[in-house]
């Protein structure tokens, strides 16, 4: 039996390694999110991707993104911070859509910190009863390469929100292997 699965953020730091995980699977047909629409067909290159338009901001974009979709992957574009206006009328959607299965990539500590739009966002899946997985990573260690850089090699220092904590770091693409699998165990 196929799976389509919508991809949101399928050109990132785990979305992209997951969308090329789940080409690989002949029981899935795989949808991506896009915003720009030929940027991301060009990252995609010659994957089996169908990639539709998507844009959290515009629900006239939602109907057509989760046509036929039983599952759904989305990360919080790091520029939205208000989740009911943001995210909730996409969630309201997913409902109406008869969605099988809500995966959203969140936060380590989340649970605890009610202040985060990735706990708002939490909250509301919870609220409207989506089936749901919420995974938690921690912090990306693809980061101490990027944003983290310049403090690492001019001031030979990292900044996180730690505090005194010790902390650990996850690679992207294990994160998305664990997307890859919960999306593809049957429900």
């Amino acid at each position: 039996m196929t799976n389509t699965i919508l991809i949101i953020g399928g050109t990132g730091n785990i979305g992209f390694p997951l969308v090329k995980l789940l080409a690989q699977d002949d029981d899935v047909h795989l949808v991506a999110g896009a915003h720009n629409l030929k940027k991301d067909q060009a990252q995609y290159g010659d994957l089996p991707v169908d990639v539709r338009r998507f844009d959290f901001l515009d629900a006239s974009t939602f109907d057509q993104a989760l046509a036929g979709v039983d599952r759904v992957f989305f990360v919080r574009p790091p520029q939205l911070a208000k989740p009911k206006e943001d995210m909730l009328p996409f969630l309201n959607q997913v409902k109406a859509h008869g969605v099988k299965q809500t995966v959203f990539v969140s936060m380590i500590g989340v649970e605890k910190n009610p202040v985060t739009p990735h706990h708002k966002i939490e909250k509301m899946i919870v609220s409207l009863g989506l089936p749901h997985t919420f995974i938690r990573p921690s912090f990306f260690m693809q980061n101490l390469s990027t944003t983290h850089r310049e403090d690492i090699c001019q001031r030979n220092d990292l900044f996180i929100p730690a505090g005194n904590a010790k902390t650990s770091f996850i690679d992207t693409a294990d994160i998305a292997a664990v997307a890859a699998k919960v999306l593809t165990t049957p429900i």
